[in-house]
């Protein structure tokens, strides 16, 4: 067996060792970039996940409620529209909290724009009451103010998903925006108290399938950006 020379010196050349490399590796490089990616992604934009879940489970349990006590008069029970209220004013604190939250480490436009959306949650919600109050005030039946709120509602959490979406360029939170936009007008047609049973299995029910989904993608792309086993490196190898 005979050792390399180094051609400057003359002298044996070292035995290169398995570990080492050139450069670094463009597909290691390429998976570092990724893994960073995410991990700053994750850090710093809301979790479409628990957006998702806390609305699915707030429309669920609230207009469920509202259906299941009106189904023989026509008109639910006053602890039911306590308890959707309740749950809209924790999904809408949630959505503030986490919002805000997540964008409180930056700095500059993405800082404002975080805190903006979070807070138009609570403006527009703030506005349907008061107009709701209106409404009641100007002499507005019952059933015009139950299909008027739950429409009103759905729409204003259609228009902020979707601008949830172009703000933080999520096409799977903007989608959802606009299923609720179609949940709105299916429900307002439905008729009382249908237009609860709407709210709930197509409203609350896309939000959970949403969340699934969301779920499902954050899975894949970290699975995409993780390195790679021993046995798909080496496989990767033998196919060079």
């Amino acid at each position: 067996m005979t050792m390399a020379t180094d051609p400057t010196s003359g002298n044996p050349a070292e035995p290169a060792q398995p570990g080492d490399t050139a450069g670094l590796d463009p597909a290691e490089t390429l998976r570092l970039i990724r893994q960073q990616q995410e991990a700053a992604r994750d850090a710093t934009e809301p979790d479409g996940r628990l957006l998702f879940g806390a609305w699915g489970l707030a429309w669920v349990i609230g207009y469920l409620a509202l259906w299941t006590t009106a189904r023989e008069t026509g008109t639910p029970e006053p602890w039911a529209g306590w308890v959707l209220a309740g749950c809209i004013v924790g999904a809408t604190t949630f959505t503030i909290v986490h919002s805000v939250t997540r964008t409180a480490g930056l700095r500059g436009d993405s800082a404002r724009i975080g805190a903006l959306y979070g807070w138009t949650w609570f403006l527009a919600f703030t506005a349907l009451g008061v107009l709701m109050g209106a409404m009641g005030a100007a002499g507005a039946s019952p059933q015009v103010m139950a299909i008027a709120a739950n429409g009103f509602a759905c729409v204003i959490v259609g228009l902020m998903y979707i601008a949830g979406g172009l703000l933080f360029e999520e096409i799977r939170m903007a989608a959802v925006g606009g299923w609720m936009l179609v949940a709105a007008v299916l429900a307002a047609f439905a008729g009382m108290p249908n237009t609860y049973l709407v709210m709930a299995v197509a409203g609350g029910g896309g939000f959970l399938v949403m969340a699934v989904v969301e779920q499902v993608f954050r899975g894949r792309r970290r699975s995409s950006a993780s390195p790679a086993s021993p046995g798909r490196a080496e496989g990767g190898g033998q196919r060079a």
